[in-house]
């Protein structure tokens, strides 16, 4: 063998070495990133997890409006990336306990019964004002003492929040819940999640947050401009302070 071509051997046994080398580190990055992803979601390979929504009041029927339709399909393409699975049920047939599997719950508490007992038991911090009455505090949110006012198709808030049982709990499978004013901002809230899962999954790691969102001008941006209000985690998580009633004074 002359060096000629004991050089196109080497050549070519050098280059299909750092083929494999390098499909070899793409297949360790990609599977690293896979299971971060797996990790935040709590979605392991072929674990099931639960979708949750409002069941509309016209008949028995699930019935679930757009925004929530959308909604839905950004969580179930994540959940598909996971490769794990998903059931979509009712809100009022939703009956099992906390932790036993990965749910997302989308919708809110005057129409979401399972929503109504996270924010009651997760997050006492949160008021929303259900009030069906005209007024400016109508739909509007109280975090930490502060109120974030609804002005339909200009600014809207959601929160994101992602919850567990405890900090650092690998076992637990976490619930994700998407709580807006309206429902646009439910879809907001979602597709906030699938485009920032991995910053959110860098910054908090496993641990439970809050998130509060502003959806800006969705009657002209629809669901796609939404911004970061503040992290609120420690005000949602902390029971509201219900003001004394004063006492009267005692006539002389």
């Amino acid at each position: 063998m002359n060096d000629d071509v004991r050089n196109i051997v080497l050549g070519a046994a050098l280059a299909v070495i750092g083929a494999a080398l390098g499909w070899l580190a793409r297949t360790y990055l990609w599977k690293r990133k896979l299971h971060r992803k797996q990790a935040f979601f709590g979605l392991p390979e072929n674990s099931e997890s639960l979708l949750v929504v409002n069941r509309d009041a016209g008949g028995p029927d699930l019935t679930v409006v757009r925004h929530d339709v959308a909604a839905l399909l950004e969580l179930a393409a994540l959940i598909k990336d996971c490769g794990a699975h998903s059931q979509l049920v009712a809100h009022d047939a939703a009956q099992q306990g906390f932790g036993e599997r990965t749910e997302f719950c989308v919708g809110h508490p005057s129409a979401n019964r399972r929503m109504a007992a996270h924010l009651h038991s997760l997050l006492p911090g949160v008021r929303l004002n259900t009030d069906p009455e005209p007024g400016p505090d109508r739909g509007a949110f109280q975090i930490g003492g502060e109120t974030y006012r609804l002005e339909p198709g200009r600014t809207e808030y959601a929160f994101l929040a992602r919850l567990t049982a405890g900090q650092g709990h690998d076992t637990t499978r976490p619930v994700f819940v998407f709580c807006g004013q309206r429902a646009i901002t439910n879809q907001a809230a979602t597709r906030y999640l699938a485009r920032h899962h991995e910053r959110l999954a860098r910054k908090h790691g496993n641990n439970s947050f809050v998130l509060l969102l502003k959806v800006v001008n969705s009657q002209a941006y629809g669901s796609d401009v939404v911004e970061l209000v503040a992290d609120v985690t420690k005000a949602a998580q902390t029971p509201a302070v219900e003001a004394a009633p004063q006492k009267g004074h005692r006539a002389s």
